[in-house]
């Protein structure tokens, strides 16, 4: 009489450590398999600080005020990439008086910066660069509270130009931290403007167009926006404060304006990895 040597317990056994063995190299193949195809760093930032405005169609005077933005500040790359992209959304809202506050003026100002930069790894990666150029979309208005006729102004503008940036890790107080620095500097671009005395009934009724799309230099409109910044871990989080200087000026068709800002940032960085 002949005794059965495999019992049902061993087959299962047998049988287990089977599917396991030829599952696991699958199931690793896989995981090597999937790779990092984008890194996104998102911040959201808001900015307060002190603003000066003038615009000589409306008013000869300067007014000075506070100036209110909201910045979503977006950084794409793809690693083992030396290309990025930028995408920055800006919107402030300002309320200015002249010196002697009788008058008062409200702005508002969407602006879209869109960037391609180039990583350049220096200091044995210590310090990132990226340099590369920027297109820089503005559409906005200027409403004088003391005009009777033309008491408002509209800002439509487009430019190209440089752009940079540098970031470098450092710790401070035994915390590990960030610093970034950015510079953007318009060089030719295209703004609407009216003329010297036209009114814009004249512009959009009458349809009289009197050079009101003016191509801009960097002589007839230097300007620059720079932000330097600082990132520390906190609560789990990723605070972000920081300073933005915004230069805007232009002198084309016989008038003046400028639009100067300087701002302190708070907010918080976001990071996400998309893998495939």
């Amino acid at each position: 009489m002949t005794t059965c040597k495999h019992s049902p317990i061993r087959l299962l056994l047998t049988f287990a450590l089977a599917a396991l063995a030829l599952s696991s190299p699958h199931k690793s193949a896989a995981q090597d398999a999937m790779t990092c195809t984008k890194e996104i760093t998102n911040a959201h930032m808001l900015g307060i600080g002190a603003t000066n405005i003038l615009d000589t169609y409306l008013s000869p005077e300067k007014y000075k005020g506070a100036d209110i933005r909201y910045i979503s500040h977006t950084l794409r790359n793809k690693p083992g990439k030396h290309w990025a992209q930028r995408i920055v959304h800006q919107a402030n809202v300002s309320f200015a008086n002249d010196r002697n506050d009788q008058g008062s003026l409200l702005g508002g100002l969407y602006t879209l910066d869109l960037a391609w930069l180039r990583r350049y790894d220096l200091a044995d990666g210590r310090l990132l660069i990226r340099v590369g150029g920027m297109v820089d979309f503005n559409i906005g208005g200027l409403y004088n509270s003391r005009n009777q006729n033309n008491p408002s102004q509209m800002r439509l503008s487009m430019q190209i130009g440089p752009t940079a940036s540098a970031e470098c890790p450092f710790r401070l107080f035994g915390r590990q931290m960030h610093a970034g620095y950015e510079l953007s500097v318009p060089l030719f671009g295209l703004m609407f403007s009216p003329n010297y005395g036209q009114s814009y009934y004249e512009i959009f009724t009458l349809g009289d167009y009197d050079h009101n799309a003016v191509p801009t230099t960097p002589f007839s409109a230097p300007s620059l926006r720079h932000m330097l910044t600082i990132d520390t871990k906190i609560w789990g989080a990723t605070l972000r404060i920081g300073y933005l200087g915004d230069i805007q000026q232009a002198e084309v068709n016989h008038l003046k304006q400028h639009w100067y800002t300087h701002a302190l940032l708070i907010g918080f960085v976001k990071q996400l990895k998309i893998w495939h």
